[in-house]
């Protein structure tokens, strides 16, 4: 299947479009432990947070708080039984570590900050469009649903779509491409028989008049 007949003419894999590094592999289950691991996970933390009624505050400071009870009577235990002590790392944060998450974070601010400042001075007006765009579909999906909803759903359908197309993308390339091409033919004919006859007839009204 040669690079006319996928979408957009594209001539990379849809592992090359996603990076082709361990998302990708994540997003298309070669990695299934990972995958199934994190959807799992995610699962889980959305019936906690929907079903039981935890807020992320409160369930962060259980967690911790339960973490702290059990290392604080490990320790001290360990220390009357003559036992070894609870096997932590050293935490430690790097001056390079920190060096590099503060540049990071600014290149990303900064970044945002001259999109958002193009859009606001009417310099990028298809950005604004697409962000226009994007604001309001977020807007009506969330008058349906909440966010914790909205972002399990999204993450199940970015490990769903791109798996499902890179095992039938032939089939679907072809069936979109077919489609496309029928209601380019569709379009041709309106134009020619309705738009067309309508231009025809405002230039004769404008001769006569």
């Amino acid at each position: 299947m040669g690079s006319s007949d996928r979408l957009f003419n594209r001539q990379r894999t849809v592992h090359q479009i996603l990076g082709g590094g361990l998302v990708a592999d994540v997003m298309l289950w070669r990695q299934k432990n990972v995958t199934v691991g994190i959807l799992v996970v995610t699962l889980a933390a959305w019936v906690v947070f929907e079903r039981s009624g935890y807020t992320l505050l409160s369930l962060v400071s259980n967690v911790l708080l339960l973490l702290f009870s059990i290392l604080f009577l490990w320790a001290k235990s360990a220390a009357i039984l003559n036992r070894p002590a609870p096997p932590l790392p050293h935490m430690y944060l790097s001056d390079d570590m920190v060096h590099e998450a503060g540049e990071f974070i600014q290149n990303q601010i900064n970044v945002l900050l001259s999109v958002s400042q193009d859009i606001a001075m009417g310099k990028d007006s298809r950005m604004f469009v697409k962000v226009a765009v994007a604001l309001w579909l977020i807007s009506i999906v969330g008058g349906f649903t909440d966010f914790l909803t909205l972002g399990y759903t999204s993450l199940v359908i970015s490990f769903t779509i791109p798996a499902l197309y890179e095992r039938y993308e032939d089939h679907v390339d072809s069936f979109v491409i077919l489609g496309y091409r029928k209601l380019k033919h569709l379009y041709v004919r309106f134009d020619a028989e309705c738009i067309g006859k309508v231009q025809n007839w405002i230039l004769e009204k404008k001769k006569l008049s």
